[in-house]
């Protein structure tokens, strides 16, 4: 099983920026996607954006042109966000799905917006 690590997560104001990170703890060598959701205390997990082992995005409508997900070679993932609201306060979670559909999630982090 693959250990997924989040770090990056803090407090900003709003306009500020964030970058969150995600480390597997090992190669996956039959990675499929690795994404981020967020999730407020009471809510349902929030689907934010995803990236592809080809490099394809996706984001969510609430984030779009706002954050930005990207990938290194050693299937780090990252996610950019600019511009954050106090809408985005939520704790952050990394996703790693395999070609055979087994999901990894990470611990978590937290990011809080506000003056």
């Amino acid at each position: 099983q693959v250990q997924l690590v989040e770090s990056g997560g803090g407090l900003v104001q709003p306009g500020g920026s964030l970058r969150l990170s995600c480390a597997a703890s090992r190669s996956v060598f039959n990675l499929n996607t690795m994404g981020w959701y967020r999730q407020v205390p009471g809510t349902q997990r929030e689907w934010v954006a995803t990236i592809t082992r080809g490099g394809f995005t996706s984001y969510a409508d609430s984030v779009k042109g706002r954050f930005s997900v990207s990938k290194d070679i050693t299937n780090t993932v990252y996610l950019q966000m600019n511009n954050l609201k106090p809408e985005d306060t939520a704790v952050y979670y990394c996703r790693l799905v395999t070609t055979d559909n087994f999901v990894s999630w990470g611990q978590g982090t937290q990011v809080t917006v506000s003056a």
